[in-house]
């Protein structure tokens, strides 16, 4: 079974990004942004929700362009709509291609982001493990972590690495009764 990781850069008071999308504050430079980008080969299918999507815009992504070109890039959207062979737009049975996505033949599956989609995965037990890069700032509002959820599971620290910029990487295995 392949495992759904989600990979996410977070705030120390456990936001992944402003009310408005943007990402203002967090660290943008540095080894942990290195080890990032060699962790993104390591992923062959990559989900994400809409915003998470158009937030590619504000960097040249075009509507129906592939943000990751070496993965299967999903979004999981009931108003996305456009024409493409490289993107591929879920609307209905998010759950259903989820377990099918795991259930095939691949490498481990990239969670970009969208904190309602992870409370979402989260909510149904779907979430293998958790990369959390912690980065020393608050921003007292934004989208949270996992969105509105408020499942509780426990973790299993496998990983803690603290950078000279000031961001920890945390990795858990998320613990499934």
């Amino acid at each position: 079974m392949r495992r759904l990781i989600y990979d996410v850069a977070i705030t120390l008071d456990g936001y992944i990004c402003h009310e408005d999308g943007s990402i203002d504050g967090f660290v943008p430079e540095g080894e942990h942004v290195a080890d990032y980008m060699d962790r993104l080969k390591s992923y062959d299918a990559v989900l994400m929700g809409r915003r998470t999507y158009e937030f590619g815009y504000r960097y040249g992504l075009k509507p129906g362009d592939k943000p990751y070109e070496h993965m299967d890039n999903i979004v999981f959207s009931d108003s996305l709509k456009f024409d493409s062979a490289q993107v591929r737009v879920v609307g209905q049975d998010e759950l259903d291609v989820v377990h099918d996505l795991k259930q095939s033949e691949g490498g481990d599956i990239y969670l970009c982001g969208g904190g309602v989609l992870a409370g979402t995965l989260l909510e149904n037990a779907l979430i293998d493990q958790l990369i959390i890069k912690l980065n020393p700032i608050v921003f007292g509002d934004g989208t949270k972590l996992f969105g509105n959820s408020t499942k509780g599971v426990p973790l299993e620290l496998v990983e803690s690495k603290s950078y000279e910029s000031g961001v920890t990487l945390n990795r858990y295995n998320v613990i499934q009764p």
